[in-house]
C-alpha cells in the first residue's frame, strides 16, 4: 500500500499546493491503482499518522519557506525531517513532520520505513485560495514526479531498465 499525504491550508495561497497535488493525482489513472491511497489532510498531523499505518510507502507533500526560489521543488527523505513532538499553543501543534515521529515510535513495523517528502517552496502564504504561478509549476513537477513513483511501484516490470 502506498499513500499520497498532501498538507497545508487551502485557504492561505501557496500553503495549498498539497491539497492541490491529490486533487490533481485523483484526476490521473494512478488513483485508480489497487493499493495507492490519496490523502488530503489538511494540517491534521493525527490524520497522516493515521493513514500512513499499514502502508509500506508513504509520500508526502506540503509548502516550505526556506528562502529558495518561489516555485523549487524538494525531494527529501522522510527520515531527515522528523521531528520529536514539543507541545505548543498554536493550530499547527501536531504537523506531519511530528506523526513521522509519533507513528514510528507507536506503530513500529506497522509504519512505512519508505518515506519521501516532497516541499515546494511558497511564493505567498496570504489568504486566498489561489496558488501563485510559482507553486502552480512546482505542483505540477511534484504530481508528475509522484505519478511516475507509483507506476515504478505498481508495475515494476515495466519500468525494469535493459541491460547494455
Amino acid at each position: 500500500m502506498i499513500a499520497i499525504i498532501g498538507c497545508g491550508n487551502p485557504t492561505r495561497g501557496d500553503d495549498g499546493i498539497g491539497p492541490e497535488v491529490i486533487r490533481s493525482l485523483a484526476k490521473r489513472d494512478c488513483a485508480a491503482y489497487a493499493g495507492v491511497r490519496l490523502l488530503d489532510a489538511g494540517t491534521d498531523g493525527m490524520s497522516v499518522m493515521f493513514a500512513a499505518r499499514g502502508c509500506r510507502t508513504l509520500v508526502l507533500i506540503d509548502a516550505c519557506r526556506t528562502g529558495a526560489e518561489p516555485g523549487a521543488v524538494f525531494e527529501v527523505p522522510g527520515a531527515e525531517l522528523t521531528q520529536q513532538y514539543q507541545p505548543s499553543m498554536n493550530l499547527h501543534d501536531f504537523r506531519w513532520e511530528h506523526a513521522l515521529f509519533a507513528g514510528q515510535k507507536i506503530y513500529g513495523e506497522q509504519f512505512p520505513a519508505d518515506v519521501t517528502v516532497f516541499l515546494v517552496e511558497a511564493a505567498t502564504l496570504d489568504f486566498g485560495v489561489e496558488l501563485s504561478p510559482h507553486a502552480q509549476r512546482g505542483a505540477a513537477i511534484v504530481a508528475d514526479r509522484i505519478a511516475a513513483l507509483v507506476r515504478s511501484r505498481c508495475f515494476p516490470e515495466q519500468h525494469v531498465t535493459s541491460p547494455i
